[in-house]
């Protein structure tokens, strides 16, 4: 965890204008490590090195994939000889300098160059915007709430024959977590497939004269600017906590449905999965939780909601908060996610894991799938985690974007051909 220098307060009680150092990679490796029965040995190395982790915390039997300094690559090294350690990137901080050669994107051209490099948040807003222009008739505009210093959070709206709101509807969204930016460019994919090829394709002209489409690329605009100002690898909102000088609440900690159930969320406003002061607490939280039960209380409903992460490759279905308590409908739920992942790798081969969240990757409380299926009661609700399985992470090349975008609407065109 970076430490901050926080400057006097200006958003309020709960913002800070924050002068930080521009973190630095170079010569950074990350390392995937192989567990098995050494336990106490992996978990005391990441002590003593006081490393961090991308996919959560070492457990038996699994893998765990470490972030290494240059400044302690020699004794990492030295004492992993025996774990079959596995370099995922041997200097990440020119890993992240090749991600962050952003092209110049030209005003108005909303088109499938788009989808060949990463973007500054700015451009994010800016092809919304462009796709909007180039399909008026089937798209608006939309927000769900302003982020903590001020952002509003920008979605598109889709909509067909009927007009606006006439259909059932359905969410996705990205970029919850600030650092998984292939979410942000799966998540446009769909908005413009599903424009582009609304007049020539009969089967995308179905889709979306059938459903309103809510996509809301960046949920967490604060840390997405962030990751790209000043830290590649931060997680979290950047909103302060009393008593403390770390920052930033995980808002997929802090939806408002077990959000204190032990063991799925931490108290430590240090962690990277900090549920936050109290349930909706984070400003992000407040503003999608109200557009989504807007939408689930309308007369045509909430059909299908969700929510996309990066990393593991997982297809996932109720629950996050407990291992062992399964939806009512939960034999459909695990068809239609076999079924969703089975199409994936009929694309390029890629293998997705489907199941239950929390046996399938760890247990998630105060989780927006958790609360969008029992509290504002959508008909089907999942979490997806997009490539890799541990080559790239969170630092995915761009020549990745495309085939990552093409496999996962695949998987969702089988849940759109197939739910009741």
């Amino acid at each position: 965890m970076h430490s901050f220098l926080l400057a006097p307060l200006l958003f309020g009680l709960v913002a800070a204008i924050v002068v930080d150092r521009k973190a630095n990679y170079d010569g950074y490796q990350v390392v995937r490590l192989e567990v098995g029965n050494h336990l106490s040995q992996v978990t005391n190395l990441i002590k003593d090195l006081s490393l961090s982790t991308w996919n959560g915390g070492p457990k038996p039997d699994s893998t765990v994939d470490v972030v290494v300094p240059a400044a302690v690559v020699d004794t990492f090294e030295a004492s992993t000889a025996d774990l079959n350690p596995q370099i995922m990137h041997s200097d990440l901080g020119a890993s992240i300098a090749r991600e962050m050669d952003y092209p110049v994107y030209d005003l108005g051209s909303a088109n499938a160059t788009w989808f060949n490099a990463y973007h500054p948040y700015a451009d994010h807003v800016q092809f919304l915007n462009d796709l909007r222009s180039s399909y008026p008739a089937n798209s608006e505009i939309v927000t769900s709430g302003t982020s903590l210093q001020g952002r509003p959070i920008t979605g598109i709206h889709l909509f067909g024959s009927g007009g606006k709101g006439t259909k059932p509807a359905i969410v996705f969204h990205g970029t919850v977590h600030a650092r998984e930016w292939i979410t942000t460019m799966v998540v446009e994919y769909f908005a413009y497939n599903l424009l582009s090829n609304y007049a020539s394709n009969a089967e995308i002209r179905g889709f979306v004269n059938k459903y309103d489409f809510y996509i809301f690329p960046v949920v967490n605009p604060d840390g997405f600017t962030y990751t790209q100002s000043t830290d590649r690898l931060w997680r979290k909102n950047r909103q302060t906590s009393s008593g403390s000088s770390c920052l930033g609440t995980d808002i997929n900690r802090n939806w408002n449905y077990q959000w204190s159930t032990p063991g799925g969320s931490s108290t430590d406003p240090c962690a990277q999965d900090y549920r936050g002061s109290g349930p909706s607490s984070a400003p992000e939280n407040v503003g999608l939780t109200a557009f989504v039960n807007k939408l689930a209380q309308s007369a045509t409903g909430l059909q299908l909601y969700i929510d996309y992460h990066s990393y593991s490759q997982l297809f996932m279905t109720p629950y996050g908060y407990s291992c062992t308590v399964v939806s009512s409908n939960n034999a459909e739920y695990q068809s239609l996610a076999q079924g969703v992942v089975a199409a994936i790798q009929g694309v390029y081969g890629t293998v997705f894991k489907a199941g239950p969240i929390c046996p399938t990757i760890y247990q998630v409380s105060g989780s927006s799938v958790d609360y969008v299926t029992d509290v504002s009661k959508a008909k089907y609700t999942f979490t997806s985690e997009l490539r890799d399985t541990g080559n790239y992470g969170f630092v995915l090349p761009a020549n990745q974007i495309l085939p990552s975008a093409v496999e996962a609407y695949a998987g969702l065109r089988y849940l759109l051909l197939n739910l009741k």
